[in-house]
């Protein structure tokens, strides 16, 4: 069963004797980490044109250099879904197809072109952590970022999609064969279609099946497609070519449709591949060099911030150091024919859960994955195409999940404008102009907004000590994405450097965007890290662009409700209570005395009567109209009044349940 790790009386460290101490958690969890890594290697060095061999020397040589040239502890390095879109279209750029139509010269000429490129690469990524630029994956938006990658895992079930029904040769833009689904569908070869259909449904249904059934959670999903795709393959007898009649349409099987393996022991070593340098004279060569390094390098900073935070001992790693790390792992990978590597998110998660301690959990990892490419290559012959195409399907729909939509959509209009605008120009056009688009977009909606052109790259900062033992910064005109970095730097330079308490006051800026407000939380760990204290302060004077805790917060007046409620005064404490229970944050009350129409009728005397005022959110206003509407008006005469009207600090109406009032009531 994999669970968290119980933290032990000491943090664990990956060296000599964290490697003694802690061999058992390492071993199991770089043995299970090995089972999904396996089939994903393969099936990701199939999907951008690699030979399938490729993926698996990325992965042995990165879980091995890394562990001792990186100090992150528990991040599996190795090749991810999100660079196959830059791989495949650099292989297709020059002149290849990879699997789809057969291994040709064409082939392998691209082949050794992109190795050459992820060299180049490579050595961009060991200056950018000697120059210690790590900071630099702080500058994009989260929405740009999180754009790009949904627009990949679409790209990855256009171009998977056909791979799992069993179509040769199905290849593309995204857009294009996007268009051409209904052809695919037409010309599934039935066989192979049911083995990728198959697996998909494992893909999705195991997650639930593992949470009902205790013993089955140490148990991958992808281990179980190859359970079953393999005696499926079997079955159909797919290492003979041969037709079969389905329908009185004639269908063709064969080797086509498995993974193509080295046929001996050690076989493996026959593959190794050099790359052709003379690629990276054409001009073209450079486009893909900045591709990888852009993209391969942000996703490996993100991924391994994300799993700091997911650390059960809240270890933080190196960036500049781990960034070196990768970027001598690429050096090695793409000198010997392997696909690029980044920190991986997924794999890293799952050591996380089956209980790793230290480093060396990637390096276990890695030699399973030696032993067993290099000792049992004919047995992985017999894994299905259609399984691995089945595996990367579920992965992209991973990364372009409807709640990652939903989510944007809640932090705010504008985030989600953004995130689709990054994801649609990608899978029109490619990835760096896609970010480059989100990245304008997101500056144009703050431009619009009032911030200052001065301030859109140069925060305007004052420092200010408190007392000895705390400072604090305040920021004024704006504090957005683009001017994160040396606001960053300040932040570390007055509170984590020179060990002090920091309180950040926002209550000058014109604009904070959600980007910031995401990194300052992040700075609050890390401030409680070395246990200091870390405040934010003036949010309240700024108006959210929505309900989300991370929205984006502009200075000006925000629009709530006011409403007037006029009822007997013998209504006057239920109101109120309920009013209080529905979430507003104060109150005025006025007893007075008037008479309604009924009354003016008659000519009688006017009556005792409160007049309760309440400002409010929309959602609280909504609350009380339908509490009045459905339970008071049918049987007492109330008038009831609401107004838009405008405030300073919208934060003071945020609702709330104003527990200690109401008792105070009752």
């Amino acid at each position: 069963m994999a669970t968290a790790p119980i933290e032990p009386q000491e943090t664990p460290r990956g060296d000599v004797s964290g490697f003694t101490r802690y061999l058992k958690h390492d071993l199991i969890s770089g043995l299970l980490v090995f089972l999904i890594a396996l089939p994903l290697c393969l099936g990701i060095s199939l999907a951008c044109g690699y030979p399938p061999i490729a993926g698996i020397f990325t992965a042995i040589i990165g879980s091995i250099l890394c562990t001792f040239l990186s100090n992150s502890e528990l991040t599996i390095k190795g090749p991810a879904a999100g660079l196959i879109v830059i791989a495949i279209g650099c292989i297709e750029d020059f002149g290849g197809n990879g699997m789809t139509g057969g291994w040709g010269e064409a082939d392998i000429t691209a082949y050794k072109a992109a190795l050459a490129i992820g060299v180049a690469a490579a050595v961009l990524q060991i200056l950018f952590g000697i120059f210690r630029a790590g900071i630099l994956g702080e500058f994009f938006p989260t929405a740009a970022v999180h754009g790009m990658l949904a627009a990949i895992g679409i790209i990855i079930m256009i171009k998977q999609f056909p791979v799992a029904l069993g179509v040769i040769g199905a290849g593309g833009e995204p857009l294009e064969m996007l268009k051409e689904i209904p052809h695919y569908l037409a010309e599934a070869n039935p066989a192979i279609a049911a083995i990728g259909i198959v697996s998909l449904a494992i893909m999705f249904a195991w997650p639930s099946i593992r949470e009902r059934v205790a013993f089955l959670k140490v148990i991958p999903a992808p281990l179980v497609v190859l359970l079953v795709a393999v005696p499926m393959g079997m079955g159909f007898d797919l290492l003979h070519a041969h037709p079969y009649s389905l329908s009185n349409h004639e269908y063709q099987l064969g080797e086509q449709y498995l993974v193509k393996m080295p046929d001996r022991v050690f076989g493996m070593f026959d593959d190794i591949t050099f790359p052709a340098f003379a690629a990276l004279q054409q001009l073209k060569a450079w486009k893909w060099v900045m591709m990888f390094f852009i993209i391969g390098t942000l996703e490996s900073l993100l991924s391994a911030k994300a799993i700091d935070l997911l650390d059960p001992w809240k270890r933080k790693t190196n960036m500049n150091r781990d960034m070196i790390a990768v970027g001598v792992a690429n050096l090695a990978a793409a000198g010997v024919g392997g696909l690029p590597m980044i920190s991986e998110i997924v794999r890293s998660k799952a050591n996380i859960d089956n209980g790793a301690r230290t480093r060396f959990a990637d390096m276990w990892h890695g030699i399973f994955l030696l032993l067993c490419v290099a000792l049992m290559p004919t047995i992985l012959h017999r894994i299905p195409l259609a399984a691995l195409a089945a595996m990367l399907v579920y992965t992209g729909f991973r990364l372009a999940h409807p709640s990652e939509f939903l989510h944007v959509w809640r932090i705010g209009k504008e985030q989600l404008a953004i995130f689709v605008t990054t994801a649609v120009v990608v899978l029109a056009t490619d990835l760096l102009i896609g970010v480059a688009a989100g990245i304008i977009l997101k500056m144009l909606i703050h431009v619009s907004n009032g911030m200052p052109l001065k301030s859109m790259f140069k925060p305007f900062l004052e420092v200010q000590d408190v007392d000895d033992n705390t400072s604090i910064i305040i920021a004024k005109e704006s504090a957005v994405f683009s001017n994160w970095i040396p606001f960053r730097r300040q932040i570390e330079q007055v509170g984590l450097v020179q060990q002090r308490n920091l309180i950040v006051d926002l209550s000058g800026a014109n604009l904070v965007d959600h980007s910031v407000m995401e990194k300052l939380e992040e700075m609050g760990r890390d401030f409680d890290q070395e246990g200091l204290k870390f405040e934010v302060r003036g949010l309240d004077s700024l108006t959210p662009w929505a309900g989300d805790a991370h929205a984006a917060r502009k200075k000006g007046l925000a629009r709530v409700r006011r409403i007037t409620v006029v009822a007997e005064e013998t209504l006057e404490d239920s109101l109120i209570l309920k009013f209080i229970e529905f979430g507003i944050t104060g109150y005025t009350l006025m007893h007075c005395s008037g008479a309604g129409r009924q009354q003016l009728k008659l000519g009688t005397q006017r009556s005792p009567q409160v007049r309760i005022e309440v400002i409010a959110s929309l959602s609280v206003c909504n609350r009380i109209v339908d509490y009045l509407r459905c339970e008071i008006l049918e049987k007492y005469r109330v008038t009831l009044c609401i107004e838009n009207v405008e405030v300073v600090r919208a934060a003071d109406f945020i609702p709330v349940l104003a527990e200690a009032e109401a008792h105070k009531l009752t």
